[in-house]
């Protein structure tokens, strides 16, 4: 009585629950009854009293405290423990099939990262490659248009110029390649061919 009391309310006992039951909205039971307390016909008395405006039910008893069959009725709404547990179940699954998808999309955008960051690697020698190449060629350019102001023949100038260029962008890597053949190094001179489509 004290604790119903505080929430403006007031204590019954489960025999006088039949005449009551229809004041109800919202009915939460939870005995150690080993029958129902609640059955079908006492509940369709009350949703009839209720002009069937709808009532939740919620039990929470083992064994059940209301009879499965209050289920049926279309102005009741009944959760007992075992579709909490199908509830909690169905959330658990949920997740676990969230934290998967969390883990696929984790997995591709490192992916992804990762090509990034070995795309940064490849700009930066590639970078670097071109910065060596222009040096070379502002080196040689310069030589030859000493050489015209030399008044060597144009001819002989342009020709050097290729042939200056040429060795000079192929030094570094045909002495990397003979070292390579020396050591037995077959997976760099497989790289060699796949980089500068050579054809054997």
């Amino acid at each position: 009585h004290a604790i119903a009391s505080r929430g403006n309310g007031y204590a019954i006992e489960i025999k006088d629950i039949p005449e009551h039951l229809a004041e109800a909205d919202i009915i939460v039971s939870s005995t150690a009854s080993s029958l129902p307390i609640l059955g079908k016909g006492s509940v369709e008395t009350a949703i009839a009293k209720r002009k069937h405006k709808p009532v939740f039910m919620m039990d929470l008893a083992v064994p059940h405290d209301i009879e499965k069959e209050v289920g049926s009725l279309s102005d009741v709404y009944l959760y007992c423990v075992d579709d909490l547990k199908n509830i909690v179940d169905d959330g658990l699954q949920s997740r676990r099939k969230a934290a998967e998808q969390a883990e696929d999309i984790i997995d591709i955008q490192v992916s992804h990262f990762q090509t990034w960051m070995r795309a940064q690697d490849a700009s930066k020698t590639i970078h670097q490659l071109r910065s060596q190449a222009e040096k070379s060629r502002e080196e040689l350019l310069q030589k030859a248009i000493n050489s015209l102001n030399k008044g060597q023949p144009a001819e002989h100038v342009l020709e050097r110029l290729a042939n200056d260029l040429t060795n000079k962008i192929l030094h570094s890597p045909s002495s990397t390649l003979k070292q390579a053949a020396s050591e037995g190094n077959n997976e760099l001179l497989s790289a060699a061919q796949q980089l500068f489509n050579l054809k054997n």
